[in-house]
This record gives C-alpha cells, sequence and structure tokens, in this order.
C-alpha cells in the first residue's frame, strides 16, 4: 500500500467530515438566523426548499459531469465553492441575496455530495475491500461536530454571522489542500448512439432503496421533535435529544459497517437494516413514553446507518467508472430525503402525526424487500482483498 492510496483513504474521510461540519453549522444555527433577518416559519421553509432543489439539480446533472471530468476534478472546484457558498450564507444582508447565496451553496454541495462519495468508491476499490461506511462516519462527525460547536457558539453569545463565516473561512483552505490527495478515475466509455451512457439496472434498484433510507432518515429529522413534543408530551429539551441520539446510533453502525459487510455481505446486511429499521421505528411510535422513545431513536439509527453507504458502494461498481452510477443513484436517493418530510406532513393533516410517521416503518419493509432482489454475489474486486498495488497502480 503506496503513501498515495492511503492520503486519498484520508483525503476522502476527510471531505466527508468538512461536508458534514459545513451544512450542519447552517442548519443548527437557523434560529440565530431567523432573527439575524426577521423571517418568519414559512419563510425559512423556502430558505430550506432553495437549498434543497439546488442540491438535487446539480446531482441530476452530474452524471454526464462526473462521466467526463471524474470526482477528482469535480471535488476540487466544487469543495472550494461549497465553503465559498457557506461565506455567502453567512454574509447575506437581506433575504433576496440569502436565497441567491443559499442556492449557491446547495448546487456547490450538489456537486460535493456526488463527487466525494465516487471518490470514496474510486479509494475503496483501490484498497480491495469495503470503506465506504467509514468515510460516511465521517459525516456523523463533522455533523455532530457542528451541533457541538454550535452550541458553544450560542453560549458565547457569536452572533450567527461570526460563526458561520468561521467555520466557512476554515473549511475553504482545507477542501483546497484535500485536492491534491484525490484520485484520479478513468475516463468512462460512452456506450450509446446518443453519447448517454448507459447504466445497468441493478443502479435504480439501488437508488430506490437510498430513496426508501432517505425518506426514513428526512423523516427522523424533520419531524421527530414535533412527535416528541406533541404526541408524547416531552419537554422541549427532551424532544431536542431524539436526533442527535439517532446521529449516534449512525455514527457507531457506520464505524463498524465495513466489517460486517465483509462477514454478511450487502444483501444480506440491507435485508436485516430494513428489518430493524421498520422494526424499531414501530417501536418508536408504540413508545409509551418520550424517554422510551429517544432509547428507540439510538436503535433506528443503527438500522438505517449503513444503507446508503453499501447501495453507493455497490452503485460504483455497477460500472467501469463509479461517478455516473452513483450520480444516478444519488439523485434518487436525495430527492426521497427532501420528499419524505413533505409526504408526512400531508398525512399528518390528513391523519395524525403518528399515524403519518408509521411510513417509516413501511419503508423499512420496502428496504428488506428490495435488498432481496439483489445478486447474491458481489464483485470480487469489491469484498475480496487485493494485493498491495504499485505506485504507478495508485496514481494512474
Amino acid at each position: 500500500m503506496t503513501r498515495e492510496l492511503r492520503s486519498a483513504r484520508y483525503g476522502a474521510v476527510l471531505t466527508f467530515v468538512l461536508a458534514g461540519l459545513m451544512v450542519g453549522t447552517m442548519t443548527v444555527r437557523i434560529p440565530a438566523l431567523t432573527d439575524k433577518l426577521g423571517l418568519s416559519e414559512a419563510t425559512v421553509g423556502t430558505i430550506l426548499l432553495v437549498w434543497g432543489l439546488g442540491a438535487l439539480v446539480t446531482m441530476q446533472s452530474m452524471r454526464r459531469v462526473m462521466a467526463r471530468m471524474g470526482s477528482r476534478a469535480v471535488l476540487r472546484a466544487g469543495g472550494p465553492l461549497t465553503a465559498l457558498g457557506l461565506l455567502g450564507v453567512a454574509v447575506a444582508p437581506d433575504l433576496p441575496l440569502l436565497l441567491v447565496a443559499v442556492a449557491v451553496f446547495g448546487m456547490a454541495f450538489g456537486t460535493v455530495d456526488v463527487a466525494m462519495n465516487a471518490q470514496g468508491s474510486a479509494v475503496e476499490q483501490a484498497y480491495g475491500r469495503p470503506l465506504m461506511n467509514g468515510m460516511h462516519a465521517g459525516w456523523c462527525v463533522g455533523a455532530i461536530s457542528a451541533g457541538g460547536l454550535g452550541s458553544l457558539a450560542i453560549a458565547a453569545g457569536l452572533p450567527f454571522t461570526v460563526h458561520v463565516v468561521a467555520i466557512a473561512l476554515v473549511s475553504l483552505p482545507v477542501m483546497v489542500l484535500l485536492g491534491r490527495t484525490y484520485l484520479p478515475e478513468p475516463p468512462a466509455v460512452e456506450t450509446s448512439a446518443t453519447g448517454r451512457r448507459r447504466l445497468p439496472p441493478i443502479v435504480y434498484l439501488l437508488g430506490a432503496i437510498m430513496f426508501f433510507a432517505f425518506m426514513v432518515e428526512g423523516t427522523v429529522a424533520d419531524w421527530n421533535g414535533l412527535y416528541m413534543r406533541d404526541e408524547l408530551g416531552a419537554p422541549e429539551a427532551l424532544a431536542a435529544l431524539g436526533y442527535p441520539v439517532f446521529e449516534a446510533g449512525m455514527l457507531i453502525a457506520r464505524l463498524g459497517g465495513d466489517r460486517l459487510r465483509v462477514r454478511f455481505g450487502v444483501r444480506g446486511m440491507l435485508t436485516v437494516s430494513g428489518v430493524a429499521t421498520g422494526g424499531f421505528f414501530a417501536a418508536v411510535l408504540l413508545a409509551p413514553a418520550a424517554t422510551v422513545a429517544v432509547f428507540a431513536m439510538f436503535f433506528v439509527g443503527l438500522g438505517v446507518a449503513t444503507i446508503s453507504p453499501l447501495t453507493l458502494s455497490l452503485a460504483g461498481t455497477a460500472t467501469d467508472t463509479p461517478g455516473p452510477a452513483i450520480a444516478q443513484a444519488g439523485a434518487m436517493g436525495y430527492a426521497g430525503l427532501l420528499l419524505g418530510p413533505v409526504v408526512i406532513g400531508f398525512l399528518s393533516d390528513s391523519t395524525s402525526l403518528r399515524t403519518a410517521l408509521s411510513i417509516g416503518v413501511v419503508l423499512g419493509v420496502l428496504i428488506a424487500l428490495s435488498a432481496r432482489l439483489l445478486p447474491r454475489r458481489e464483485a470480487a474486486t469489491e469484498v475480496s482483498p487485493l494485493p498491495a498495488r504499485e505506485p504507478a497502480e495508485a496514481t494512474a
């Protein structure tokens, strides 16, 4: 194993950490942003929608870009642009400019999200063993760090602008330096008469599984606190614990997910993860008290955590270059992250929030059933250790 290959692995992990830190920082300081510009809740919803749609637009367009340029070139541009977008959000003086900055931030993040997963797949294949869960654990570390730093900034009385500018200015040079660590990918070969690369059906199946998993994650992120407070009568402080506990479960599962994958394979792990997600989500809904529900949220996080890393990793081996397949599967998954909370909102209006959240149980079942459609055996390069690569192979 070469120094270049180790640097590429550390660079990929740190990219996930910084992405989680930047997105998490904006999220945890939204209340301060509303105070700064006097925004209503409806306006905050619009801001988040613009951010999400910006990310989704670039994700949908990344398939051709990744085929032509590869993840290294995209990350070298998209990483610094994401930091600059966050800087724009921090200093925006009014709502119109804030919407522009949020759109830029979302679009830049969309490129990074796809490219860092493609880079992770390239590193994983170069190593010859599963690594994607560990890289996604980096995202959890970044998001949790954003929450901790946000709490410290609030306690210290730091204004929104000062705090977010500091995070952006730290992230910008680090993103630039990380550009030196990324592995190149071979150019994709066009295989259709129209110049658009045809992807195998398994990519779309994996995208559907990601869609279900991200719907669960979006539902927990946006509706868990309200459910704990309004349905279970939890005080605000206890209700707020649900999501960090969920994230802690995700972090622990991802730290051990690569070792479990070597032993049980993607198909087996996704099946168990789907059953666990649905089962523990049911435990949350049937919990007699908020403390029990918060405890169950930890296990929902354990269940759902490895699904997106596993599906993205498998998508990365579906073709000769990981970028286009990961872009397609990732865009499908991210659509679930946006759609899930919206569906819950409409269902809760017509029924109740508890009934609407039962969709999480259904999604867990769909994940388990969809996983059974995957091939029983994975590609040999994905699950079998390979000999140490020569320097020329690692950097070619």
